[in-house]
Formats: C-alpha cells, sequence, structure tokens
C-alpha cells in the first residue's frame, strides 16, 4: 500500500497532523464524544492547541468540525489514521517478538518510529511476522486495506469463578502497570483462572500458571479474556497465536472498540 492510495491523502501532512488524527480515531473507536477537551486531555496539550490543529485538518478536509460540536473524521482522515495506527502496531509486536524488547517499552519506541518508516518497510515487517492482527498487548492490527477486526472478549471483573480464561487483550499502556502485570505472568494468551471476587469492586484473586495473585479490581476491567477452551499454544506466553496470523487475502472485519491509548 503506498500513500496515494488513501483518499485524497495531502502531501503535507507532519507527524503532528497524523497524531491527532490517531487520537480522533481512538476516541471514535472507544464510543466517546470527540471534542475539543476530550483531545486535549487525550494528547495532555491545551485545548486552545486542539482547536488550532482541528481547524487546520479541517481545511485538510481530514475531519468535520464544527464549533461547540463534536469531531469526526472524514473518510480520508480515518485512512491516515488506519494507516499511522497500523505502522505503530506492527512496529510494537516486531520490536518485542523480533528484537525482544520488553512489553511495557514498545509503545513509546512505535510513537517514535511510525510516522516515518516506509510503506515498503512496513509490508516487510508484516511479512517477516507472518501478517499478525494483533499487537503484543492484544490490539488489532488495521489490515493494508485499511480494515480492523474487534478482538473479542469480557473483562476478568466479570469472569466466572473457577473457570479457565484465556488474556486476549490489555486495555493500558502505562509502563509501570505492564511491568507489573508481566510479573505476574499475565501476557497475551496467559490463561487465568478467577479464583474470588472480593464485594464492592474489591480486589480479586486470580490463580495464573499454578500461583495466586492478588489483582485490583480496576485493572481487571481492562484485561479482556474468553473462555480457554484448549491448552495454550507451545510458545511463548506473548507471542500471537497462529489463529492471529492472517491469510494473504484479507477477511473483511468489524471495526474496533479500542483503548485510550495505542
Amino acid at each position: 500500500m503506498t500513500k496515494n492510495q488513501f483518499l485524497d491523502r495531502p502531501k503535507t501532512l507532519t507527524s503532528a497532523h497524523e497524531d491527532y488524527l490517531k487520537a480522533v480515531y481512538l476516541l471514535q473507536s472507544q464510543g466517546k464524544e470527540v471534542t475539543n477537551s476530550a483531545l486535549a486531555n487525550h494528547l495532555e496539550i491545551s485545548p486552545a492547541s486542539a482547536t488550532n490543529m482541528i481547524k487546520k485538518l479541517a481545511e485538510l478536509k481530514l475531519v468535520e468540525y464544527t464549533p461547540y460540536q463534536s469531531i469526526s473524521l472524514t473518510p480520508a482522515g480515518e485512512q491516515v489514521a488506519l494507516e499511522v495506527l497500523r505502522h505503530h502496531r506492527l512496529l510494537e509486536l516486531y520490536l518485542h517478538q523480533e528484537l525482544k524488547l520488553p512489553w511495557d517499552q514498545v509503545h513509546a519506541e512505535a510513537e517514535r518510529l511510525e510516522h516515518v518508516i516506509s510503506e515498503a518497510l512496513e509490508d516487510a515487517i508484516s511479512l517477516a511476522l507472518g501478517n499478525p492482527t494483533v499487537d503484543p498487548h492484544g490490539d488489532p492490527i488495521p489490515s493494508k486495506k485499511g480494515k480492523i477486526t474487534e478482538v473479542e472478549g469480557i473483562p476478568l471483573s466479570q469472569a466466572e469463578l473457577h473457570v479457565p480464561y484465556r488474556l486476549v487483550r490489555v486495555l493500558m499502556q502505562d509502563e509501570e502497570r505492564l511491568r507489573y502485570l508481566g510479573s505476574l505472568g499475565l501476557y497475551i494468551n496467559a490463561i487465568v483462572t478467577l479464583l474470588e471476587r472480593a464485594p464492592f469492586e474489591g480486589p480479586l484473586l486470580i490463580d495464573v500458571d499454578g500461583t495466586h495473585h492478588a489483582l485490583a479490581h480496576e485493572m481487571a476491567q481492562r484485561l479482556l479474556v474468553t473462555v480457554a477452551e484448549a491448552p495454550p499454544a507451545e510458545q511463548s506466553a506473548a507471542q500471537p497465536p497462529e489463529h492471529h496470523l492472517a491469510p494473504p487475502e484479507e477477511q473483511e472485519p468489524a471495526n474496533e472498540k479500542g483503548r485510550e491509548d495505542v
């Protein structure tokens, strides 16, 4: 996929433009109303800066914007956002799986690299990884056609007691929290069993690989799991299983519901 395959993609886009478009997409995918204040909070900038950038993106026909109303992506803006998101998540997986960078460090590195890699390098990375569909945190990787498959799962906090579940997605990027989850063995594809649930959203007692741990309810809400109907694949816990590798001809997937960060 080359840059000119995107709908009306301006040649003057900067990394800042792309960051804003990606942020709008992520907020939209979470079902949130995208306002200047919401965008400013997400990007940790001032509302005035957000307003100025959104006006520029509207002039480039990448967002629909009316003062005091919600912001939305145009088809061209969405394609750019998905392209950047594809770069980011492929980079995260490559850095973790091939270069063995810890999963709590790949987000920051991918943020720096996502704007500069060529489409040829993107293709090479995807091919080297087997055309994956999820990154190290279980977030879906957009296809070359700009399609994205939602990762199905329920929050671990809602899991049934004493039933083995497989961790399929982690809805957080905070490095300290990811390191903590890793210390518990809670990587993608880990098998986890909920043993006890304290009342009033208290801590949970979980079993991971035969070891019991206490886990905050708030963190458990951001871990998506599915019932573990089969033993985990014979590979490292943080590696995507074979069914997460896309065939050469891509499927037509559904829209994603993303986490707060990439």
